[in-house]
């Protein structure tokens, strides 16, 4: 193989890269519990957070510690699901483009 030729398998496994790189920042996770509702994104943001009239009402009654918590462990809950969305959607697409050993899978 030629140096042209290494060159031209580099820029293909770095535009794949790109691309799959892409679509895992475009993928989305939602995780609900006690009217506390949050989606994460690929890239480990959240994106969205929906607070229902029952969850405020904790704080309104005096516990705003447990709105706390249960805000925390929403947003911690969505957070690992879509790591492992991505993750196995990493692996998905390693393994089709022939790199699924590449890191010991």
């Amino acid at each position: 193989m030629g140096m042209f030729d290494q060159i031209k398998d580099v820029m293909k496994m770095r535009s794949e890269a790109k691309r799959i790189q892409n679509k895992m920042q475009s993928i989305t996770a939602e995780y609900s519990n006690g009217g506390i509702t949050v989606v994460a994104k690929g890239d480990l943001t959240i994106s969205k957070i929906e607070i229902s009239q029952e969850a405020y009402d904790e704080v309104k009654a005096g516990k705003p510690q447990r709105f706390e918590t249960m805000l925390f462990n929403v947003v911690n809950g969505a957070l690992k699901k879509v790591k492992d969305v991505t993750q196995a959607e990493m692996a998905r697409e390693m393994k089709a483009n022939g790199l699924g050993g590449l890191f010991g899978n």
